[in-house]
């Protein structure tokens, strides 16, 4: 049982055809493309692997990145025997039978690098099942994650692992893949530069899938080098990885809404474009884009929530994509709106102050007298209607009795809200001068 997990490039028969991604595998972690931030000169890999002190580790990234590379490669640099299972595929049964050759393994004086692919997907129960293993030495723990651990992984788990994150390869990384897939294939591939660089977006930093893309281009036989459209035709563009219920959701809906508060119309778009090209609700969109105006215009600019509210129905009316234009427009008007949260501060301010001062009773000069009970008592004595007062403006104080003024609401010099300050400054020159 212990081959089925100890399966490895080598042990594939030379007979069978070997895919281009699987041949150019490095065999050394100085052959590895990208990933400079933890196998640099002063990256963790490479002060763990000079100071002798690896320690478990989870790799966090988008696919085709080097994360089942660089694992092997580890393995390889610190003699410990390499074994790797997928989450998806293995159940307790052959955890079990892992770490139990783990276990005979290390008896006999080697060590056990376990590489799970998919981490993520193992349940809470099956993640505390490593914990013993990693913490006497029986196996020597390397996950790959392309969710974020902090939501998906243990505390226990990570508390006894290192996050290295693993970024997607950049253009000029891509490149070089393409060169050293072009020496290892001994062929150009038949594209002019404007092809070859729409192949290299097409992978969307999935080093694998380029590869991919490669071979399969390397093996056409063409007349005269294609074009980007020649490209386009036969070859379909790699779907963006968006989850609308994972990270990248959040990710981006927080670019769209950090876009917007910023005033950047052209940013604001692009991510509003690309949560919709990875499938998202547009109705998800339209309430986020009505809280926007709500949350970081507010009273600057009244017009806002109504023109997002507009722009929703519109949608509702339209249906996809026309009515997508309109959430569009509310986009760019809400982006170069003035922006003010005065009104939500003030809102989370009045709710603080609301919890610290329980039950304080307005003052009863202000409360109704519908019986001559609450007369007697007081109520509605010495109140000041305001229409009959100078200015329509009598300055009492309605705040519970023995508590000072607050200043919750502190309108900004901008858009709307700078009339709706001179007003509030006019009110409160009023109410100092008519201080009893």
């Amino acid at each position: 049982m212990a081959d089925l997990f100890d399966q490895s490039p080598e042990a594939v028969p030379d007979t069978a055809k070997r895919p281009l991604a699987d041949r150019l595998r490095p065999s050394t972690l100085s052959e590895v493309i990208g990933q400079t931030q933890v196998l640099g000169p002063e990256g963790p890999l490479t002060v763990m692997l000079q100071s002798g002190s690896l320690s478990s580790i989870i790799f966090w990234g988008p696919p085709g990145v080097g994360k089942t590379t660089i694992a092997r490669l580890l393995a390889d640099e610190t003699d410990l025997h390499f074994v790797q299972i997928s989450a998806i595929f293995t159940g307790v049964p052959d955890l079990r039978k892992v770490f139990e050759a783990a276990k005979i393994r290390r008896a006999n004086g080697g060590g056990t690098l376990l590489f799970v692919d998919e981490i993520h997907r193992f349940n809470k129960a099956q993640q505390d099942g490593f914990l013993p293993h990693m913490e006497d030495g029986t196996i020597l723990l390397v996950g790959a994650t392309t969710e974020n651990p902090s939501f998906e992984l243990n505390s226990a788990v990570l508390s006894r692992a290192q996050v290295l994150v693993l970024d997607r390869l950049d253009t000029a990384e891509l490149e070089a893949l393409v060169a050293r897939a072009e020496a290892e294939l001994d062929v150009a591939l038949p594209l002019d530069d404007g092809a070859r660089a729409a192949l290299l977006e097409m992978a969307d930093g999935d080093g694998r899938a380029l590869l991919n893309l490669v071979e399969q281009v390397a093996a056409w036989k063409v007349d005269a080098p294609l074009d980007p459209q020649a490209l386009a035709a036969r070859l379909m563009r790699r779907a963006a990885q968006y989850d609308k219920s994972g990270e990248a959701h959040y990710n981006l809906i927080s670019a769209l809404h950090k876009s917007v508060r910023g005033s950047d119309p052209d940013a604001a778009l692009y991510w509003f474009a690309r949560m919709l090209e990875g499938g998202e609700d547009p109705r998800y969109l339209a309430r986020r884009i009505t809280r926007m105006a709500v949350e970081d215009i507010g009273l600057a600019d009244p017009q806002a929530q109504a023109h997002c509210l507009q722009s929703w129905e519109t949608y509702e009316r339209l249906g996809s994509p026309e009515g997508e234009l309109a959430l569009a427009q509310a986009v760019i008007y809400l982006a170069l709106a003035p922006k003010s949260n005065a009104a939500y501060v003030a809102y989370k301010g009045a709710r603080n102050l609301a919890r610290d001062t329980g039950s304080a009773m307005p003052p009863k000069h202000i409360l109704n007298a519908p019986t001559s009970m609450m007369k007697d008592q007081g109520y509605g004595a010495g109140y000041a209607y305001d229409h009959d007062a100078e200015d329509g403006f009598s300055g009492q104080d309605y705040f519970p009795d023995g508590m000072d003024r607050v200043d919750l609401y502190g309108p900004v010099e901008r858009g709307f809200e700078r009339d709706l300050k001179k007003r509030l400054d006019y009110f409160q020159k009023l109410r100092a001068k008519r201080a009893p």
